[in-house]
């Protein structure tokens, strides 16, 4: 999540995680979970949520790069 920018902080992404509002493939993620290309993710911020897919996996990417990590569903 954090290379991707969708949770600018891992502390943040870690806390996210141990409240149960990040699932992957419609299961509750712990923040140890690995993602991999094809994955959906949905990010429940309040009241809304968003879903993700995962298009592509990669440790270091600038951070104008960092949307092509990802596709937005909804």
């Amino acid at each position: 999540m954090k290379v991707s920018r969708i949770i600018k902080r891992r502390t943040v992404a870690n806390e996210a995680c141990n409240g149960s509002r990040i699932k992957v493939n419609d299961k509750i993620a712990k923040p140890s979970h690995e993602v991999k290309a094809g994955d959906i993710v949905e990010v429940m911020f309040g009241d809304n949520s968003m879903k993700f897919e995962i298009l592509r996996i990669t440790e270091h990417i600038s951070k104008d790069s960092a949307g092509d990590l990802y596709r937005v569903l909804g």
